[in-house]
């Protein structure tokens, strides 16, 4: 058992630079410790730990997460960790090479985010104003208007929902024609708002007397602010009363339709990689798919002999 208490000890150096320097989540970490303990038992069986594995371990073990049915993309995701604390060992020279360098990932399938139409978006937005126009008291009208306001940011933005419901009054930056947002590892991004939704906080801060400091979805709970299960359900609300599956509703699921619908209209993927929040271009290109089905329909309507059948 030499390779257990040792790894453990690794694992838990690597983790701890990953929240210092890295400014890693709760969730990270945990998902990187669930990952790394998992291969660490792999390895133990074989015989090797941290210090001595090769690139052979990895590649077993890899084969053995598809052997039992593990999806690609949790696959991808240990191998990930993997390569995180290997390049860690080898810059605090606890190994002298990198076994994971030489590994290809996993292929994935073309599994990709579920997203709604324009039109469906469309939908809720109309559900949403209507909803202001109907309200037949205050508490119901500020109610009204604050999902509203949240619905045309997001579609807006593509904020992660954490992101969206903690916002700050003071995140509206030129004259409210932007929010400057705090993200993922303290990285502070500019979006620019649209002009509906730029109107929409104007708006629902008159209405709802929104102050000019504390949170923009302030609420008497702990956290201070709007709840991201509270807007969950609302949304879901709001989905049945336009028509829509309220069960593929969600604020990701509006996040991945603003990347979407960009790419659609013609977007650069740099500049979706920039609004999204992505600290690394590779986690955009699930959106690849967009890009492809336009620049195929380009050839097709455009190209001389695509017209050659």
């Amino acid at each position: 058992m030499r390779s257990g208490h040792q790894g453990l000890h690794y694992v838990e150096a690597f983790l701890e630079m990953m929240s210092v320097e890295r400014a890693a989540s709760v969730n990270t970490l945990g998902a990187y410790q669930s990952d790394l303990l998992d291969f660490i038992a792999f390895i133990s069986r074989k015989g090797a730990s941290l210090v001595d594995f090769e690139p052979e371990h990895i590649r077993a073990y890899l084969a053995g997460l598809e052997a039992v049915g593990i999806a690609a993309s949790t696959a991808a995701r240990r191998l990930s960790s993997i390569r995180q604390i290997c390049a860690f060992m080898l810059a605090e020279q606890i190994r002298d090479d990198n076994p994971a360098e030489v590994i290809d990932s996993p292929r994935q399938g073309r599994t990709l985010p579920k997203t709604l139409s324009e039109a469906q978006i469309g939908a809720l937005l109309e559900a949403a104003r209507e909803m202001t126009g109907t309200a037949k008291t205050q508490t119901a009208r500020k109610k009204a208007m604050r999902l509203h306001c949240l619905l045309e940011i997001l579609y807006a933005t593509g904020l992660r929902v954490s992101e969206l419901v903690g916002l700050p009054v003071s995140a509206r930056g030129m004259e409210g024609q932007v929010l400057i947002v705090s993200g993922k590892g303290g990285r502070e991004r500019l979006v620019p708002l649209t002009p509906a939704a730029q109107t929409a906080i104007e708006d629902y801060m008159d209405v709802a007397g929104i102050k000019r400091s504390g949170y923009l979805f302030p609420s008497r709970g702990r956290a201070g602010h709007l709840t991201r299960q509270r807007f969950a359900q609302e949304l879901k609300t709001l989905a049945i009363r336009a028509g829509i599956s309220s069960g593929g509703i969600s604020p990701h699921v509006l996040r991945h339709a603003f990347a979407t619908h960009l790419l659609n209209n013609g977007a650069d993927l740099r500049a979706v990689q920039q609004m999204l929040g992505h600290a690394d271009i590779s986690t955009t290109q699930i959106y690849t798919h967009v890009l492809e089905e336009r620049l195929r329909a380009l050839v097709e309507a455009h190209h001389p002999l695509a017209k050659m059948n």
